[in-house]
């Protein structure tokens, strides 16, 4: 749907064009002005914001926003059946550590990759940083009595780091396009210094020539608020997805350790999920029934 919407920008975009000035006046204004100008407009516009973003960020957030353009196809971070799979887990956990206790958690939070426990669940099993962030709180927990209101501030603490590196690309893609419409200014700017440059030509040599020149504010208005803006917009959103699975996990550790049944454990995380990913309560009961208990 991402795609299709920067799609239909062009359309609107050159569509408008048409309905306003006719097919042959925008045909002729598309190829005789603005395709020309085009390539050089948008190497000074691009090229300088590209750059711009190259000097401001650090190349964790430069490699994170090339990562976050999957934003585009798959806008949400995790799917309801991801959410159904994280829900499951946690009742296995809770349920395990209630009936034999936290010690029987320990070779499973040593080694998730190799544990029947978190096998069931391979979408959340192969969140290699969600199955991190699980097993180092539930191996603080199994060291000894840690009050839940301490341990939910320290969750707390290390989502919040979490959510502003997933979101530290968006914000980046964002700033520059805020720069974008200047750096059009300045491309058109250049272009009104080309016209006067040529101030003795006739006037229709002097009117395309400050119509090519125009062409660089168009485009770096047209560019930052139509796509590199809903781009970023789209990276921050996915980021925000990010992280609500973490703070799914806190919900239902902490809700279990002042001493809700797990079931209900579970029930309150699921209640935090946002409604277009959030199971249904039959759906994540039918899962807590197919799971199975370890051995020992």
């Amino acid at each position: 749907m991402k795609l299709v919407g920067l799609f239909l920008v062009l359309v609107a975009t050159f569509g408008g064009l048409v309905l306003t000035a006719g097919f042959d006046k925008a045909l002729h204004l598309l190829t005789g002005v603005i395709l020309p100008a085009t390539p050089g407009e948008v190497l000074i516009i691009m090229g300088c914001a590209v750059a711009a973003f190259l000097v401001a960020n650090p190349m964790e957030v430069i490699t994170g926003t090339g990562k976050g353009m999957v934003a585009l196809v798959k806008p949400a971070a995790h799917s309801k059946a991801d959410y159904v799979d994280l829900l499951g887990l946690l009742y296995v956990i809770c349920k395990l550590a209630r009936v034999k206790g936290w010690l029987a958690l320990e070779r499973h939070v040593e080694n998730p990759s190799a544990s029947e426990v978190f096998s069931q669940f391979p979408s959340a099993q192969n969140n290699h940083h969600a199955v991190d962030f699980l097993c180092d709180y539930l191996r603080l927990v199994s060291m000894g009595n840690l009050d839940p209101h301490h341990l939910e501030a320290l969750m707390d603490e290390e989502i919040e780091g979490l959510e502003h590196h997933a979101l530290a690309p968006g914000h980046a893609v964002q700033t520059m396009a805020d720069g974008i419409p200047a750096l059009g200014i300045v491309a058109a700017v250049l272009g009104v210094i080309k016209t006067m440059a040529s101030i003795s030509e006739p006037p229709e040599v002097l009117g395309h020539l400050i119509g090519g020149a125009l062409v660089g504010t168009f485009l770096g208005v047209w560019l930052s608020y139509a796509f590199v803006a809903p781009i970023a917009g789209a990276m921050t959103a996915r980021g925000h997805g990010e992280a609500v699975y973490f703070r799914a996990i806190r919900v239902g550790i902490i809700a279990f350790l002042h001493g809700v049944p797990p079931q209900v454990a579970v029930e309150f995380a699921r209640k935090c999920l946002p409604l277009d990913v959030r199971p249904g309560f039959a759906e994540v009961e039918a899962r807590m029934d197919e799971a199975e208990m370890p051995s020992a």
